[in-house]
């Protein structure tokens, strides 16, 4: 299937590796250039690399380095692609852990990464969007937001509180042509995953290999998720074939 939107250009936050690279890495191939943010430029550097390798169409790619979830992280972004056809947020996610350890320098860190930076990036994009008549926004979210984990608390609470943010906005710009999508991660197999199996390991009593198994066998796929199939979904979210999607999350 052709997606329709070779020669568009993507900002793809935190895309040096895990979803946001598979993201990337769909987008390119479908002839979509990307800009991708990260905070190290060596590693930035060398996904751009791998993306080149299976860009089509003459789609290029470009590095924007900064902590996205910062006012100076976004800025850097926006100045290497000021106004894009298609936005993909997102940003690593807050620690595991108790409720009770957690002050409130962590649930602001927690909303200014996972709450506001999406939000002051759709603030800066989607108006230009509109006047152009097509635009897809994309927020990397997590499945927590319908299936809440205990230990996960500070994303529970800033994903649900984007959630409810971009129900409303979608409903205000679809009928520009601009839809905005949460795509809602359950058991990937990226770096997060291991983090969380390590605080599950520690709580159950069994090594981080068993409980991943346990974790994986427990998936009515039996297995994990990876990083590529994660982002043949987000690509089709921004073709031109997902315009009657105004506001999911899948």
């Amino acid at each position: 299937m052709d997606l329709g939107i070779a020669g568009k250009t993507a900002l793809v936050c935190a895309a040096s590796k895990g979803l946001g690279k598979g993201c990337a890495l769909a987008l390119v191939r479908e002839g979509v250039n990307v800009v991708i943010t990260a905070r190290s430029k060596d590693a930035l550097e060398a996904t751009a690399a791998e993306l080149r390798k299976q860009a089509t169409a003459g789609a290029t790619v470009k590095i924007a380095t900064g902590n996205i979830a910062t006012l100076e992280g976004r800025a850097a972004a926006l100045e290497v692609c000021p106004s894009p056809d298609i936005l993909v947020n997102n940003a690593g996610g807050p620690p595991p852990g108790d409720f009770r350890d957690w002050g409130r320098d962590q649930w602001i860190a927690a909303l200014d990464a996972n709450m506001l930076a999406p939000i002051e990036l759709m603030k800066a994009t989607v108006d230009n969007m509109m006047k152009r008549g097509f635009g897809r926004v994309i927020n990397i979210t997590s499945g927590a937001v319908k299936a809440p984990i205990d230990i996960l608390g500070l994303s529970n609470g800033a994903r649900s509180g984007l959630t409810g943010f971009v129900a409303g906005l979608a409903r205000k710009t679809v009928r520009n042509g601009v839809t905005i999508n949460n795509l809602l991660p359950g058991p990937f197999d990226t770096d997060r995953l291991r983090a969380t199996v390590q605080v599950q390991a520690k709580a159950s009593g069994r090594t981080p290999d068993e409980e991943a198994k346990n974790r994986a066998a427990n998936n009515p796929s039996g297995r994990f998720g990876t990083p590529e199939e994660f982002g043949a979904a987000c690509a089709f979210l921004c073709s031109v074939h997902a315009g009657y999607i105004p506001a999911r999350t899948c």
